[in-house]
């Protein structure tokens, strides 16, 4: 009899989403699947994350599958935090959407065109901080909800523009609504931003296999490595106003022969309002060590400790 493998997943239309395009890339490789659904403290509160927690949207979801309910859970990978679960696999890490943010406003307006006064909601301190420090003296307000929430505040005529991921808005089939994809030089994204973490349990090898040999990408798992490397050795947890963008670049070793090797740039913001940044560039396979060596970095320039949600 052919296992069926059961994917857990928050009920919300981008979390399912995302689950989709797992639950197709195991059924094309052959597995049954089943999809379940399961409510999480962060969807049943509207209370701002900082005061329901790190976690709110994961932690349900681990306990279901450490308790066997599912066979795979599958995650945002910024929401998760940055200690690792002992009961649980890093399985798979699939190929990234873009990373960057994306901006929504009225009237096709870019940020550029944004005037004076104008609301931009986030619910993100790492976006406000950023679009604070461009000081063109927009009034950020925090948001919450869903996706089709924050643009109906735009619709609606109660903001000027709102600030997404830009991958939220691709898996939902919702690109056509951006009115500006934003540079990573104006708004560095949150740590692996665009990416999924697909977790089993720690002892169940043959899926833990399953989908290592089916939606994996080894470049991706090694800039999200850097970045979050960089978040836990800052000690904010998943929820601080930190950005992070790893990219995987093409050098040269020593014989002249191609080599790939991560890109790493770090973004913190300080109590005070002040942008901290700082970049670097180190090995593939070093992830771990380019994070922390970041941090260590903006640590040196003043980021001390930080706090407040992501989102």
């Amino acid at each position: 009899m052919v296992r069926t493998i059961r994917i857990g997943t928050r009920g919300s239309a981008l979390a399912l989403a995302q689950t989709g395009t797992i639950a197709d890339a195991l059924e094309k490789a052959g597995a049954k699947v089943e999809i379940i659904t399961v409510s999480t403290p962060g969807d049943r509160s509207s209370a701002p994350i900082a005061e329901i927690g790190i976690g709110v949207f994961t932690s349900a979801l681990r306990d279901a599958l450490a308790d066997g309910e599912v066979d795979v859970a599958v995650h945002s990978y910024k929401d998760l935090p940055t200690a690792p679960d002992p009961r649980l696999s890093m399985a798979a890490v699939p190929q990234r959407q873009d990373p960057r943010d994306a901006l929504i406003a009225r009237d096709g307006l870019t940020l550029g065109e944004l005037p004076v006064g104008a609301k931009i909601g986030t619910g993100s301190p790492r976006r406000a901080a950023q679009l604070e420090a461009l000081g063109l003296g927009w009034e950020i307000v925090p948001i919450r909800g869903n996706v089709d929430t924050r643009i109906s505040m735009v619709t609606d005529g109660k903001l000027d523009a709102v600030v997404l991921a830009r991958a939220g808005l691709a898996r939902l089939g919702r690109l056509a609504e951006i009115t500006e994809t934003l540079d990573p030089i104006q708004m560095l994204p949150a740590p692996a931003q665009g990416a999924l973490a697909i977790e089993c349990r720690v002892d169940d090898v043959d899926v833990e296999h399953l989908l290592r040999s089916t939606v994996e990408d080894e470049y991706t798992r090694a800039a999200v490595v850097a970045e979050r490397a960089m978040l836990a050795a800052l000690e904010a947890g998943c929820s601080a106003p930190i950005g992070a963008l790893a990219d995987v670049v093409e050098d040269f070793d020593a014989d002249d022969k191609v080599i790939f090797r991560l890109s790493l740039r770090g973004v913190a913001a300080t109590p005070a309002g002040e942008i901290l940044r700082a970049s670097a560039t180190g090995d593939l396979t070093a992830g771990e060590q380019l994070g922390r060596a970041l941090a260590a970095e903006l640590l040196e320039l003043g980021a001390g400790v930080l706090s407040g949600p992501e989102a």
